[in-house]
């Protein structure tokens, strides 16, 4: 197959993105916590990306924002009002706004679609090892994105 129809044919199964909508949730691992990073996209709903992280600042907001860009370009960032955004999309020249109620509700049902998923999550794999790298639990995470992203693709 020649580089022009490889091309083609992938930005043909590349999903159309909008806009970022993002936000933040706790979750506990083990006996500690950590928080998840999810961007959504509102038109077709799809989980664009997921993330895990000790911590929640402009740098976290900052690095989970390039690694969207890297795979998906530049575009509008909504998110729910976090100090730590506006510095992220200014520093990456994204414009940015704050959820819109319709955005809001996007997000905010997606995040307790994930919570309830993943609540019992340590209970079945549990982290047992003094300063994780939380491995196991990105690797769930990854699994979860590719099952839930195909059965919306299968709804829709």
């Amino acid at each position: 197959m020649d580089s022009k129809v490889q091309a083609s044919k992938a930005k043909s199964t590349r999903r159309r993105v909008l806009e970022y909508i993002i936000d933040e949730t706790m979750l506990n691992v083990g006996s500690e916590f950590v928080w998840l990073w999810v961007a959504t996209e509102p038109e077709n709903r799809q989980i664009l990306a997921l993330s895990i992280s000790k911590e929640r600042n402009m740098f976290v907001a900052e690095r989970y924002l390039s690694n969207l860009i890297k795979v998906h370009g530049k575009h509008p960032v909504s998110t729910d009002g976090g100090t730590w955004y506006p510095m992220a999309c200014q520093f990456l020249k994204l414009d940015h706004h704050i959820h819109s109620s319709y955005e809001k509700s996007l997000i905010e049902r997606k995040m307790q679609y994930i919570k309830d998923r993943t609540e019992s999550f340590d209970d079945y794999f549990p982290c047992r090892v003094k300063n994780c790298k939380l491995k196991h639990v990105h690797n769930w995470l990854r699994l979860f994105i590719d099952y839930h992203n195909n059965e919306i693709k299968h709804v829709n």
